[in-house]
């Protein structure tokens, strides 16, 4: 018997983020769209606990009991009292470390597909609470659709959207989510760093499903930041914009950048653009909201 769950990648279009906190976090106003562009977590007994990925960028994917996936299954274990001999395989189509929370969908389909693997039927706000444990995207990466993140990322509100299409492109290599947080306070330190809050223009546009709308109110807090370590993603960006896309922006902690386009027909032109321009590894085109973690 094995359980496969599939669970998609996220887009920040609005991430605000608060000065540093005591305990070394940031308090943050996250609003999460999920798009249709997901990885598979399969789950199969085992006589231990083993991990393996196949896909793109999968020789980038930890295998040890650091990856995610591994401590869902052991926490979901211990808090039941059992063993986790479990054979999770990672089916990665997100791109690593690119600021989509490809590590943290990982977690997430672990644990929903360990809890079916073992008969557990563990309670919505139980397996939430793990995850929150394990992350601060993963609670979202479980729930999908559209949401408001707020703590440090990890206290979700469902907001209503409407739906649009993407493009992304990704980067050659990966950012440290820790390193860009890092960057933002250094490039900070000296300024005055308001609380973080959702934009009620921008819940609105999301929940219009205009992206004209939406465009004009796109706007991430650590694409500074990201830029300052990676200069080169600028020149994405603006490929982008250039092609036709009617907003551009990092995706996270980057260095993934997103592109809000109308329609396909702009997706596709947008896409190729992108391709053609040296400034990216490779592109996907989605759409968004999509639904979390789902057992195939």
């Amino acid at each position: 018997m094995s359980v496969t769950v599939r669970v998609p990648a996220k887009v920040n279009v609005r991430l605000a983020v608060g000065a540093a906190r005591p305990d070394g976090f940031h308090d943050l106003a996250n609003v999460f769209l999920a798009v249709s562009l997901y990885d598979e977590v399969t789950a199969t007994p085992c006589d231990s606990l083993k991990v393996t990925c196949t896909g793109p960028d999968a020789d980038k994917v930890p295998l040890d009991r650091t990856n995610l996936a591994a401590r869902a299954a052991e926490i979901l274990a211990a808090r039941n009292g059992l063993t986790p001999s479990v054979h999770l395989h990672i089916e990665k189509n997100i791109p690593v470390a690119g600021g989509m929370a490809g590590g943290s969908a990982d977690g997430a389909a672990a644990l929903l597909a360990c809890d079916a693997l073992w008969g557990l039927d563990t309670p919505r706000e139980d397996l939430l609470a793990i995850c929150a444990e394990l992350g601060s995207d993963v609670p979202f990466s479980l729930v999908g659709g559209a949401a408001l993140g707020t703590g440090r990322g990890e206290i979700l509100t469902p907001v209503a959207a409407g739906s649009f299409r993407w493009v992304f492109a990704v980067a050659d290599g990966g950012l440290s989510t820790p390193a860009v947080f890092r960057e933002f306070d250094r490039l900070t330190e000296d300024t005055h760093v308001p609380a973080p809050q959702a934009s009620p223009a921008l819940l609105a546009a999301l929940a219009s499903g205009d992206p004209d709308a939406l465009a004009a109110t796109l706007a991430n807090d650590l694409q500074p930041a990201a830029l300052s370590l990676r200069p080169r993603l600028a020149d994405t960006l603006a490929a982008g914009m250039d092609a036709g896309a009617l907003a551009a922006l990092v995706s996270g902690s980057g260095p993934t950048t997103a592109f809000l386009v109308r329609d396909s027909e702009s997706a596709a032109k947008v896409a190729a653009a992108l391709e053609a321009s040296s400034t990216c590894r490779s592109t996907h085109t989605a759409t968004s909201p999509a639904p979390g973690a789902t057992r195939l």
